[in-house]
């Protein structure tokens, strides 16, 4: 019983009986000690209790953050070219370069002695490719131009212009065979089409969206050849362009490679890169919340990545899908063959259903049905078609 009494003194005064006496002992030496209920100090709770309790208080609270919160927010909406999709950035363009050119220097460090010299066919062919890419984007946004040459590792080439290389072989970029776009597919078993495209062209049209192309401002463009057998390209924010060897070994033709040039620059046309940041930071606070009242980390993390990010993935692939057939296009290439190249990506790599769901990317097979079957296409069909007339085609994005 003595020892019961001196933990609870030790601990803390609380519930003492009215002038109860305790025996104490310290050192051997017998004390006593005297209680009054009345003397006894609560602790102060915790919390937001006393402000919360006051109306006035709370209103203000609410109506200062939810003012700040739509500030910012509809501050920082931009609308992406063609698809005229908005989405929320908070990234900044000077930051989200300096993000795209340490990733670019530390790619090429790591690959150190296998970047091929600015001289080498490959090298030669991928630049004239992006080259033609980039002044199709240059009209494509209808504004004069406001970048630099594009250049191979920092060091400058003069490349003879893409008239006197004459046109693609579309022939045999089609492998011999005619592309059926007017072909119907069934879409009941998929997820994934491109209704949202034309949905947002619409709303966009309606309320006179203008698209957001201040971050392709000023752009330093470059590309490198890397020497792997890997089937990759890449573009990083700033206009860092990465082919690989392994895909120049695959897509022989310069119009299966326009494609994927194509579509990683519209990667940096839509700015994916800063909207999947902002995604990312706002995915985290809304994670550890979750977190707070459903603590299984392994289900929120799974749920996330099913319900939130892959999702968001996927439809930034088919928005880069859209834009790159445009480019394509515009830049002289038979738009008919970028399903064509979907379909010949999915064989390479080895292509999956599943891809529309638990991946980033959908799946080969659902992208070139997409780009075959979608408005885009007979939008990119008639750019060509002016292309080859040697009309110049502005503002199409």
């Amino acid at each position: 019983m003595q020892s019961t009494v001196d933990r609870t003194l030790a601990t803390c005064v609380i519930a003492v009986p009215i002038k109860s006496k305790l025996n104490y002992a310290t050192a051997g030496t017998r004390r006593f000690y005297y209680v009054d209920r009345y003397q006894v100090k609560h602790f102060r709770q915790r919390g937001p209790q006393r402000w919360f309790r006051n109306p006035c208080t709370v209103f203000v609270v609410v109506v200062v953050s939810s003012g700040v919160l739509i500030t910012v927010y509809y501050g920082n909406l931009e609308t992406i070219p063609y698809t005229q999709r908005k989405h929320f950035v908070l990234l900044s363009t000077e930051k989200e370069r300096k993000i795209g050119e340490a990733q670019f220097q530390q790619l090429k460090a790591s690959f150190k002695g296998k970047i091929l010299p600015p001289l080498h066919p490959y090298s030669i062919r991928v630049k004239l490719i992006a080259s033609d890419i980039i002044n199709a984007l240059q009209r494509g946004i209808g504004h004069e131009r406001v970048w630099s040459d594009i250049s191979y590792s920092n060091e400058e080439l003069t490349l003879p212009s893409s008239s006197s290389r004459g046109s693609p072989n579309i022939v045999s970029a089609l492998g011999g065979e005619e592309l059926k776009v007017d072909e119907q597919w069934p879409r009941k078993n998929e997820i994934l089409d491109d209704k949202w495209v034309q949905e947002s062209r619409k709303a966009g049209k309606a309320r006179g969206s203008q698209p957001a192309t201040q971050h392709l401002e000023g752009l330093s463009w470059e590309v490198i050849v890397v020497d792997e057998p890997v089937f990759n390209a890449t573009c990083f924010p700033g206009g860092k362009i990465v082919v690989f060897t392994g895909l120049l070994n695959h897509f022989r033709t310069d119009a299966e490679l326009a494609t994927i040039i194509g579509h990683e620059v519209g990667h940096v046309i839509a700015w994916h890169a800063a909207e999947r940041i902002t995604k990312n930071m706002w995915f985290a606070i809304l994670h550890l919340v979750l977190l707070q009242f459903i603590y299984m980390p392994t289900v929120v993390h799974a749920m996330f990545q099913l319900l939130l990010k892959l999702p968001l993935s996927r439809r930034m692939e088919i928005e880069a899908d859209h834009i790159g057939v445009l480019l394509m296009a515009a830049a002289g290439y038979d738009p008919r063959v970028a399903p064509k190249a979907c379909e010949k990506s999915g064989q390479i790599t080895g292509d999956s259903s599943l891809k529309d769901y638990l991946a980033a990317h959908p799946s080969d097979k659902t992208r070139a049905k997409l780009l075959a079957q979608s408005k885009v296409t007979e939008e990119a069909l008639a750019i060509y078609g002016e292309r080859l007339l040697g009309h110049g085609i502005e503002g199409f994005l």
